[in-house]
């Protein structure tokens, strides 16, 4: 048997026990494959192509021009135009601005472009009868969305990873792959793909761990770290899904009337929960408003229970994305308001014990300590805004890092005297957004700096200071 049937016997065995074991297709399904021309995508047609009388699948091309790398992104479409002809499949192929819909909704270009592509897929799906989307993530992606989300500190179901099947339409038939396997299916059989240059671009954190952390992890710590995060992501499905199950009576009995945009809940039902199950509540009803949990953190949950635990009658918070949370007597409500009217960013609060980087989602940013000598500090007018000195002698650890609170003051470095920290942000033009958002650093209760802004007299270096703090603000 030749090298190239050994390849492709085991890529159809694993993509048949994936379909089986999620129960991805029935006969006759109407399949939409979602394909953007990268090495995935292309496997992922010749694969189901290969299936489809097994299977009875009636398939069907789907490609989105995201607008977003110029000349690139044309090419990626005609690309992919001419393989579905090659194919003899139907073709639906659009081209949107993403960067427009990013700037107007105020998010990422990765965010940005996976809102409309599923929108779209959504729309071609619905106008045209598919009942199925295949889409090409893989094993080693998977890996990458558990360690991403692990590195945020996010709870079991944020490290159940990427969903096989999801809403009985979304399907990912190429699950129990890695990329290795792909690419040595591709290299034999020699199909051609093409290359998304911003898939090696270090400034996304999953091209950072794709091509940095996981290889080194491989190198020093677990050769089988892909398939370790796989099974991580597998056990933990498995176990939401039974705690899904359980706390669908309980989320019954919290709700007290809901519509399309908005849910309202029973506050003295909340607080009778234990906290574990308080946030599975709140969560579950943050999904039924917004649709999906994405930008939705622990912290954010939490700060939901806590509003709903305080002793005020009243009170609200802003979460992203434009939903905003009401307490009112014995209800709580969640709605959507839109991004004009939502502050779009919760209080929060991060300990800090030593040195190294602690990632703040809230204010998409980290901050960076580090202790370097006195040598290293720059010289007066060459420091940048960013980067900020400490007499580490003045400092005491925990160091916190929070956003603004109503009566905060601070001594502003070269001003004798205090100031409330709202009339400084007033004088130097700062936005109320942005005031929400802007990191602030404190020692002992006190802010002793206003990140990317001003540090506290408190802790400025002279002559006798014989250690240095630096903080740096990385803006993601």
């Amino acid at each position: 048997m030749s090298k190239k049937i050994d390849i492709e016997t085991k890529i159809l065995q694993t993509v048949r026990a994936a379909i089986a074991r999620y129960g991805m297709f029935a006969e006759g399904d109407r399949v939409l494959v979602a394909v953007s021309g990268g090495a995935d995508s292309v496997a992922l047609v010749h694969l189901l192509h290969g299936l489809a009388g097994e299977y009875s699948l009636k398939l069907a091309v789907a490609h989105l021009n995201h607008s977003l790398r110029g000349p690139e992104s044309d090419r990626d479409a005609e690309f992919v135009a001419a393989l579905a002809r090659n194919f003899d499949l139907p073709l639906f192929l659009e081209k949107k601005d993403v960067p427009g819909f990013q700037r107007h909704w105020r998010l990422s270009p990765e965010e940005a472009a996976r809102r409309v592509r599923y929108e779209f897929y959504d729309a071609v799906a619905s106008q045209n009868r598919f009942n199925k989307i295949a889409l090409g993530h893989h094993a080693d992606d998977n890996a990458e969305l558990v360690l991403m989300n692990l590195l945020r500190g996010s709870g079991p179901l944020g490290l159940s990873g990427i969903a096989p099947v999801r809403d009985d339409k979304f399907v990912r038939p190429l699950i129990g792959l890695k990329r290795s396997e792909i690419m040595a299916y591709i290299a034999e059989r020699k199909i051609a793909f093409v290359a998304d240059s911003s898939n090696r671009d270090p400034a996304y954190r999953r091209n950072k761990i794709r091509h940095h952390l996981i290889p080194e992890l491989v190198r020093s710590y677990n050769p089988a770290i892909v398939e370790s995060l796989n099974r991580l992501g597998e056990i933990l499905q498995a176990e939401d899904q039974w705690i899904a199950d359980a706390i669908e009576p309980v989320f019954a009995a919290c709700v007290l009337n809901r519509g399309f945009n908005w849910i309202e809940l029973a506050l003295p039902e909340i607080n009778a929960l234990e906290l574990a199950v308080a946030r599975r509540i709140i969560r579950k009803a943050i999904m039924s408003v917004k649709k999906d949990l994405r930008r939705i953190t622990f912290l954010h949950a939490d700060s939901v229970v806590g509003l709903a635990k305080k002793k005020r009658a009243c009170g609200r918070l802003d979460l992203p994305e434009g939903l905003r949370v009401i307490k009112d007597g014995e209800t709580l409500t969640i709605k959507k308001v839109g991004p004009e009217t939502s502050a779009a960013v919760v209080n929060y609060c991060y300990t800090i014990t030593g040195e190294g980087t602690t990632l703040i989602e809230e204010a998409d940013a980290a901050i960076k300590l580090v202790e370097i000598g006195t040598a290293e500090v720059p010289g007066f007018g060459e420091a940048e805004r960013s980067r900020a000195f400490f007499d580490l002698d003045c400092l005491r650890f925990p160091l916190v890092v929070r956003n603004f609170r109503p009566g905060d003051r601070f001594s502003p470095l070269g001003l004798e005297g205090t100031q409330k920290l709202k009339k400084f942000f007033s004088d130097h033009k700062i936005s109320a957004g942005q005031r929400k958002k802007c990191p602030l650093l404190l020692s002992a209760d006190k802010i002793i700096w206003v990140a990317g802004h001003r540090i506290d007299n408190s802790v400025r270096l002279g002559p006798r200071t014989r250690r240095v703090l630096m903080a740096e603000l990385l803006l993601a």
